[in-house]
């Protein structure tokens, strides 16, 4: 049972999961590649040292995209990342103002982007590179209005 799971009221049901994308691994890996194969053509021992640099950034990377999760539920958006430093979100739908999808041009290309969650208050959450950002804000403003009726 994982963290927002653990979250849910009695009557509340989850109506969408939102995901990280694995997809922003491939331009850091194709970076990594060829700042590798530079590495190897300088010394033996630089190569050393950016392989391991580059281990340990990929393990940084996956367990961001393991340790994100993000869902709408039909009365709220829970959402938490991180594992020892974790930080958590859980707004009421009804305290949404507004909720806004950032997309480079890899991410439109790719289907990843940041999505931004505005709350009554002044709060202000963003969740970098969410697999298919702008199905999210449709869910969650199809929720938004169905709760208006």
């Amino acid at each position: 049972m994982g963290y927002i799971e653990k979250r849910l009221a009695n009557d509340e049901t989850i109506i969408y999961r939102a995901k990280t994308s694995w997809k922003v691994l491939i331009w850091p890996m194709v970076l990594l590649i060829l700042i590798n194969w530079l590495a190897s053509k300088v010394h033996p021992l630089f190569l050393f040292f950016t392989i391991i640099l580059s281990v340990v950034l990929i393990i940084q990377v996956i367990l961001i995209i393991i340790t994100t999760e993000f869902a709408l539920t039909n009365r709220r958006i829970i959402a938490k990342r991180g594992v020892i430093l974790q930080h958590s979100l859980e707004i009421l739908l009804k305290q949404v103002e507004s909720i806004a999808v950032s997309q480079p041009l890899v991410g439109r290309i790719f289907g990843f982007g940041t999505v931004t969650v505005n709350g009554s208050g002044g709060t202000q959450e963003f969740f970098k590179s969410i697999d298919n950002p702008m199905e999210l804000r449709r869910q969650v403003n199809d929720q938004i209005s169905e709760q208006s009726i």
